[in-house]
């Protein structure tokens, strides 16, 4: 099993903890509008960390950021192998031609 797959069965472990003992079960409490606001600072941190930061420092804010999207997916009830498999649908295609094919639907 590799790192995120691990993460994300960490992650849907601790929403059932007590948000007293668990930063993800404390999060899950403040609902889905606190999670996504936590997903946007994080992405805001890796473009501060990407522009001005030492590779350190975007390194930790991008691990920051997955973990936060983790929490999100796990929110939704979207499994991350869902999202590994869109990304292997779209291996191979022109970024351009797929974000096109995306708008005429």
């Amino acid at each position: 099993m590799d790192t995120l797959s691990r993460l994300e069965e960490v992650i849907a472990q601790r929403r059932a903890a007590s948000p007293e003992t668990s930063y993800v079960a404390k999060l899950h409490a403040k609902g889905l509008p606190a999670i996504a606001q936590k997903v946007g600072e994080e992405a805001t941190e890796v473009v501060i960390a990407a522009l001005a930061g030492e590779a350190a420092d975007l390194t930790g804010e991008a691990a920051d950021l997955i973990f936060h999207l983790l929490v999100l997916l796990g929110a939704k009830d979207i499994a991350l192998a869902d999202v590994l498999a869109e990304l292997d649908r779209r291996e191979g295609v022109s970024g351009i031609v797929e974000k096109a094919a995306r708008t005429q639907e």
